[in-house]
C-alpha cells in the first residue's frame, strides 16, 4: 500500500530497530518502495540476508543495515549519532526491536530483568535521543514504538516483556505531550499474535492458535501487510493529527 496517502514518507530517513524480523521485513520494503531511505538496525544474520535479498530482487534503493547491539547503549549512541550525521539526521524512529525470555516471574533473575529493559526500553530512549535534535529543527517528526497487547491484559511466564511493553507506552505519552509543539507525534502500535518467531516460546502451538481464535473477533491470522499499513500510516503525514495514542492491531482481541 505505497500511493500516494503515504507519499509524504518519500525522502524521508527512517530509523528502524528490529527491520529485518517478522514485523519488521515487509514494512521495510513498503517503505522503501515508497521512496523512503530506511536504516534497519538489526543483528541477525539470516534474517538481514532475507531483507537484502528481498531488496535486491525489487531493485529498491535505500536500505542501509546496522549490526548494532542494542543492550550497548554507549556504542549504540556513537553508531548512531555517526550514521545521523552521514544521512542528514532521522525523520521517523520505528523502536521495533524486542527480546522475550519466557518462564516463571521468581525464575528471572534481576539482572536477566534489567536485560529486556535495556534491549526493549533503553535502547528506544537512545534511538529517540539521536533523532530528537533533527527533528526538532525540521519541525516535523514521527516516532512509533512497538509495544504488546500482552500489556492490555497481562500474561503469564512473561512478566519483564509486559512490564517493557507498559514503559514503551508510558514513554509514548510523555514525548507525545513534551514535543507536541515541534511538530512531533509519538504513537504505539500494539500487535496481536501475529505469525512470527516469537510464538515458538510457546510449547504447545497448536492449543495457542486456538487460544487465538478463542479470543480474536476476526477469525484470521494477522500478516506483516496489515503492521505494514498501519506502520505507513502513523510515519507518513496522513496521521498528522493522531498522537499520544495506542493502536492495537489485533483482529479485535482487545477492544477499547
Amino acid at each position: 500500500m505505497s500511493g500516494d496517502l503515504f507519499g509524504s514518507i518519500a525522502g524521508k530517513t527512517i530509523l528502524y530497530t528490529g527491520a529485518a524480523g517478522g514485523l519488521g521485513h515487509e514494512t521495510t520494503l513498503q517503505m522503501l518502495r515508497s521512496g523512503a531511505r530506511v536504516v534497519a538496525v538489526d543483528n541477525d544474520a539470516t534474517k538481514i540476508a532475507a531483507l537484502k535479498q528481498a531488496v535486491a530482487d525489487e531493485a529498491l534503493d535505500g536500505l542501509s543495515i546496522e549490526a548494532l547491539d542494542l543492550s550497548d547503549l554507549s556504542n549504540l549512541r556513537r553508531a548512531l549519532e555517526a550514521v545521523s550525521a552521514r544521512v542528514g539526521g532521522f525523520d521517523i524512529v520505528i523502536n521495533n526491536a524486542a527480546i522475550y525470555p519466557s518462564k516463571p516471574f521468581e525464575e528471572y533473575t534481576i539482572e536477566e530483568m534489567q536485560r529486556v529493559q535495556l534491549v526493549n526500553v533503553d535502547a528506544a530512549i537512545v534511538c529517540v535521543q539521536v533523532a530528537l535534535p533533527h527533528m526538532k529543527m525540521a519541525g516535523r517528526g514521527r516516532i512509533i514504538n512497538i509495544a504488546s497487547i500482552t500489556f492490555s491484559g497481562g500474561w503469564a511466564n512473561l512478566t519483564p516483556y509486559v512490564q517493557s511493553k507498559g514503559a514503551l507506552i508510558g514513554l509514548a505519552r510523555a514525548w507525545a505531550r513534551e514535543f507536541g509543539k515541534h511538530g512531533i507525534t509519538v504513537n504505539v502500535v500494539s500487535p496481536g499474535a501475529f505469525p512470527t518467531d516469537a510464538e515458538k516460546i510457546h510449547p504447545d502451538l497448536e492449543g495457542y492458535t486456538r487460544r487465538i481464535f478463542d479470543h480474536q473477533a476476526l477469525q484470521r491470522r494477522g500478516t506483516s501487510n496489515d503492521i505494514a499499513n498501519l506502520l505507513m500510516f502513523l510515519a507518513s503525514d496522513a496521521s498528522s493529527f493522531i498522537t499520544g495514542q495506542t493502536i492495537n492491531i489485533d483482529g479485535g482481541w482487545v477492544m477499547q
